[in-house]
C-alpha cells in the first residue's frame, strides 16, 4: 500500500483515540476549559453514562464568534505562548474540541461580555457547520451527542451506564478540590444531582471544599502539610495513620493545580506512611506541588494526566520527609471513626428491641392476665431497685467467678496533671489486655500490647539507624551478574548501602561483588536482595528496600519483645506507657497499621444514656 496523507477528520479520530477513552475523559477536557476561561460557576449535565448526552455550561470569558471555526481545528490555542516549557494552564494541545467534534455531534455556543449576541458553530463526525447567531448568557455551552456514533467498535468497550457516570463523578470531583473558589454542579437523569457550593480561596476554604469532596470526617482526622525545597512547594492534608482505605482512590495529586496520577507521588506517599500502616490499607491525601513549570514535563502523555519531574529525586525526598514529619509533629491521635464505632457498639439495637417487644406482646395478647396468680414481684424486671439487695442475695455472688477488670488503678482520686495529659490517666486494667484511662473530657481505652510494640519498635529503630549497621563478612564473595546499567546505579550508591551493613563492589561491566551483608538479615538470598535494590534505584532513585527489610526485622523483634496480652500491670506501669505513647510519634498505631488505642469523649457517652 502505497504511502499517502490521511484525512483531516481520520486524523481528528486517531487523536480521539489517544484523548478521549470514555465519557469521563470528554467532561476532563471541558471541564478544564471552561476553568480556563475563568469560570466561577461549572455545569455539568449527563445522559447514558454521558454516552448519550454531556453537556458543560461555564460563565466565563467566552470564546469570539470569529473564533468558533479555529477553537474546532486542531492544534490552535488561546492558551500556549511560544515556550512550551511555560504551561501555566490546565489545557494547552488544542486537540480536544476537533477531536470529541470526530467522534460525535458536538454543539459550541458561546459569547463574550462584550458581544451584542451569542453564536453557535456544530460538528457531526467531523463535519464542521456554518457560524450562525444564538440565544445565551455570557460564557459557553458545550453539548456533546452520541458519543462515539462515528466509531462505534469503540462502545464495546465502554462499561455500564452507572460505571461511567461514576467515573465522570470522579472526574469532576478531582478538578474540583484545586478550585475551591469555583461553584460545580453535576446532573442528569442518569445520576443524583451533587453540587460543591463555591468557598473562600484560602486555606479554610480549601479544606471545606475537601470536606464537600471527601467527607465531612476527613477535616477531623486530617494533618496539614506545608513544607517546600529547593523551589518546590508542597501543600495539603494527609490523613492520622488509623483514618486509611481499603485503595487508594482517595489519593489526589495536584501540580501547579492540575490533577494527577503520577506513581512517584503514589510511591512516595506510601513510604512516608511505611512504617504505620498495613501493606493492604492506604492513607487519604489531598497533595499540592507547586514549581516552576520549567521543571515538569506535562506533555508527556495526550491526556496530560502523567507528568515527570526535571528531579524525581528531590519531588520524592520533599514528599516523604515532609510527610514523615507532619506525622510526627501530629502527635498522638486516634481516629474519630474509632470512637463513632465504639458509641455504635454501645447503642442498644433498636431492632432487636424493637422485635423483643413485638413478641412479648404477641404471646400476651393469647393468653388473659391474672395478677394474682402471674405476677411474682421477686423476678420482675420492673421490681424496685431496693428489692432483694440484703444479705442473703448478696451471698449468692460468692461462688462468682473473679471480674476480669483489674480496677486498683482507680482507687482514690486521679492526679490532677494527669487528667490534663493527651491519654489522662489509667483507671484499670480490662481483661488484662486493655487499659482504661480518663481524661477531663473523655474515655480513653488502650490496647497495652499494640502500644508497647510500637515503643519498642521506634527505640529499636532508633538505635538501628543512629550508627552504621553491624555486617557479617561472607566466606566467599558472591558475584551477582546485572545489567551494566544496574550495576552502575548499585556502584554509585555503595556508600549508602554501605551504612545499611551492604559492601558490593564492580565486578567487571556486567556483575557486582557481594563482600558483606547486614547481620541482622542472618542467611539470606544476596541475588534477590541485589535484584530488588537495582530495580528500585531505577524507579525511585532510592535504597528503601534495605532498609525495609531491617525495619521489618525490628519490628518482628518488637512484637516478640513487648508487654504481652495478659500481663497485669501496676498503675505506675500503666501510667508510665501512657507517657511513653504521648512523648512517641506514631504510637496512635501499632507495627500493624492496627489503632493502639480509642477515645470516647465525655459528650458521647452522655449522648448514649441521653443526656444530650
Amino acid at each position: 500500500m502505497p504511502i499517502r496523507q490521511l484525512s483531516e477528520t481520520m486524523i481528528n479520530q486517531i487523536a480521539a483515540g489517544e484523548v478521549i477513552e470514555r465519557p469521563a475523559s470528554v467532561a476532563k477536557e471541558l471541564v478544564e476549559n471552561a476553568l480556563d476561561a475563568g469560570a466561577s460557576r461549572v455545569e455539568v449535565a449527563t445522559g447514558g453514562g454521558g454516552l448519550s448526552l454531556l453537556r458543560v455550561v461555564d460563565d466565563g470569558a467566552g470564546i469570539p464568534a470569529g473564533e468558533l471555526a479555529l477553537a474546532v481545528s486542531r492544534h490552535c490555542t488561546s492558551k500556549l505562548s511560544t515556550d512550551i516549557h511555560d504551561i501555566r494552564s490546565l489545557g494547552f494541545r488544542g486537540e480536544a474540541l476537533p477531536s470529541i467534534g470526530s467522534v460525535s455531534r458536538l454543539a459550541i455556543r458561546s459569547r463574550t461580555a462584550d458581544a451584542d449576541a451569542a453564536a453557535e458553530i456544530s460538528v457531526e463526525g467531523g463535519d464542521v457547520s456554518a457560524i450562525r447567531p444564538a440565544a445565551a448568557n455570557r460564557g459557553t455551552s458545550v453539548e456533546v451527542r452520541d458519543l462515539f456514533f462515528a466509531t462505534p467498535a469503540r462502545l464495546k468497550f465502554m462499561k455500564g451506564e452507572r460505571a461511567e457516570s461514576s467515573a465522570i463523578t470522579d472526574v469532576v470531583k478531582r478538578i474540583a478540590i484545586a478550585f475551591p473558589a469555583v461553584r460545580f454542579t453535576l446532573s442528569g437523569t442518569d445520576r443524583s444531582t451533587l453540587d460543591l457550593p463555591a468557598n473562600e480561596a484560602s486555606p479554610h476554604g480549601q479544606l471545606a471544599r475537601i470536606a464537600q469532596v471527601m467527607g465531612s470526617d476527613f477535616p477531623d482526622n486530617a494533618i496539614a502539610v506545608d513544607a517546600g525545597r529547593d523551589g518546590v512547594g508542597l501543600t495539603g492534608y494527609i490523613s492520622i495513620p488509623s483514618y486509611n482505605r481499603a485503595n487508594a482512590l482517595q489519593q489526589y495529586a495536584y501540580v501547579n493545580g492540575r490533577p494527577v496520577r503520577d506513581k512517584l507521588i503514589a510511591g512516595a506517599i506510601r513510604g512516608a506512611y511505611a512504617d504505620v500502616l498495613p501493606r493492604d490499607r492506604h492513607a487519604v491525601t489531598v497533595l499540592f506541588l507547586a514549581l516552576d513549570p520549567a521543571l515538569v514535563d506535562v506533555n508527556v502523555h495526550p491526556a496530560k494526566s502523567d507528568v515527570r519531574f526535571r528531579d524525581p529525586g528531590l519531588v520524592r525526598g520533599l514528599i516523604v520527609g515532609a510527610l514523615r514529619q507532619a506525622l510526627a509533629a501530629a502527635g498522638i491521635r486516634s481516629a474519630t471513626t474509632g470512637a463513632a464505632g465504639l458509641a455504635d457498639a454501645f447503642r442498644p439495637s433498636t431492632a432487636a428491641s424493637g422485635q423483643g417487644a413485638a413478641a412479648g406482646w404477641e404471646g400476651g395478647s393469647s393468653r388473659h392476665f391474672d395478677g394474682a396468680a402471674g405476677f411474682n414481684a421477686a423476678r420482675s424486671p420492673y421490681r424496685p431497685l431496693d428489692l432483694g439487695f440484703g444479705e442473703a442475695p448478696q451471698a449468692a455472688f460468692g461462688g462468682a467467678p473473679m471480674p476480669s477488670a483489674d480496677a486498683r488503678a482507680g482507687v482514690g482520686t486521679a492526679d490532677d496533671a494527669l487528667l490534663g495529659a493527651e491519654l489522662g490517666a489509667a483507671r484499670a486494667q480490662v481483661h488484662e489486655n486493655y487499659i482504661v484511662a480518663q481524661t477531663r473530657d473523655s474515655l480513653v481505652i488502650v490496647d497495652q500490647h499494640a502500644a508497647h510494640e510500637r515503643l519498642v519498635y521506634e527505640a529499636l529503630k532508633q538505635a538501628l539507624h543512629s550508627r552504621p549497621i553491624p555486617a557479617q563478612m561472607l566466606l566467599m564473595p558472591e558475584i551477582v551478574d546485572l545489567p551494566e546499567e544496574d550495576a552502575d546505579r548499585l556502584a554509585t550508591h555503595a556508600e549508602t548501602l554501605a551504612r545499611f551493613g551492604l559492601g558490593i563492589e564492580r565486578f567487571g561491566p556486567g556483575a557486582v561483588a557481594v563482600r558483606e551483608t547486614p547481620s541482622m538479615l542472618g542467611e539470606t538470598n544476596v541475588g534477590d536482595l541485589v535484584r530488588d535494590l537495582a530495580d528500585e534505584i531505577a524507579d525511585n532513585d532510592t535504597v528503601d528496600t534495605l532498609k525495609d527489610r531491617l525495619d521489618r526485622i525490628a519490628a518482628t523483634m518488637a512484637c516478640h519483645g513487648s508487654v504481652r496480652s495478659g500481663r497485669l500491670m501496676k498503675a505506675e506501669e500503666m501510667n508510665a506507657l501512657l507517657r511513653q505513647m504521648e512523648a512517641t510519634p506514631g504510637s496512635g498505631t501499632c507495627n500493624h497499621g492496627r489503632p493502639t488505642y480509642i477515645e470516647l469523649k465525655l459528650a458521647d457517652i452522655e449522648r448514649l444514656f441521653g443526656r444530650r
